[in-house]
């Protein structure tokens, strides 16, 4: 069971990357470009995700869930936190900033962990 302490600092160390609360929601952006953001409860994480990919994944893993019709427009999937295990957590966060970082970041992040998140 995953809970907000196993990615915060993630959201904390990533290049570019940087913790903010937003209307008493914490939120992880690189630059102004939201990439994670967490209910005010933090129960559910919602996380950058291809749209063209979305489908796939909600249709095959009932632990993931489209956002409100207003956020369909974004590449955004959700999914509550207590149904995932840290590491596929922590795994969530760096691919949905791997969405929002130029490539040749991304591609230091790989040399500098190989085996993926600690």
């Amino acid at each position: 069971m995953a809970v907000v302490d196993d990615v915060l600092p993630l959201g904390e160390a990533l290049e570019r990357s940087y913790v903010a609360h937003v209307a008493g929601r914490l939120k992880f952006r690189v630059g102004s470009i939201v990439y994670v953001a967490f209910s005010r409860d933090e129960a559910v994480m919602g996380f950058a995700f291809p749209k063209e990919e979305r489908a796939a994944l909600v249709g095959n893993d009932p632990r993931f869930h489209l956002p409100g019709e207003s956020d369909m427009r974004f590449h955004w999937v959700e999914a509550r936190l207590a149904e995932l295990d840290p590491a596929e957590a922590r795994e969530l966060v760096v691919d949905a900033w791997r969405m929002v970082v130029p490539l040749k970041v991304s591609r230091a992040y790989d040399l500098a962990h190989p085996v993926g998140p600690d």
